[in-house]
Formats: C-alpha cells, structure tokens, sequence
C-alpha cells in the first residue's frame, strides 16, 4: 500500500524540461520554415484573400455611413 517515493527536485526538473521541450517544438513549427515555404504560405494567403475580396459585393452610397 505504500507509493514510490518521489524526489520533488528532480520531478520538477523534468517538468521544467518537458515544458522547455514543448516551446522549442512550436518555435520550430512556427520560425523553422525555409524562404520557400515562407512565399508559399504568402502566395496562398494572398490568393485566398483576393478570391474572397472578388465575392463581396458593394453597395452604392451605403459604404460611407454619411446618409442618415
């Protein structure tokens, strides 16, 4: 019935370390990517957003919010 005996020391050192190992994963996802992957990323952006500018559709005089 009696548990392991736990050093809180070296428990928190672990922790502290899979945290650590956690943060350098996203920084790796996030700021690890080559200049093409960079552009790329870019280019698709900007795609998608010019293709969602094409299907808005605009009103005339109602844009200014001068009319009351």
């Amino acid at each position: 019935m009696t548990g392991d005996v736990v050093n809180l020391r070296q428990f928190r050192k672990q922790k502290a370390r899979t945290e650590k190992d956690k943060v350098a994963e996203q920084n790796r996802i996030s700021f690890g990517r080559t200049k093409t992957e960079k552009q790329l990323t870019k280019a698709l952006n900007d795609k998608a957003e010019k293709s969602l500018d094409q299907g808005r559709r605009e009103t005339a005089g109602h844009d200014t919010g001068d009319e009351r």
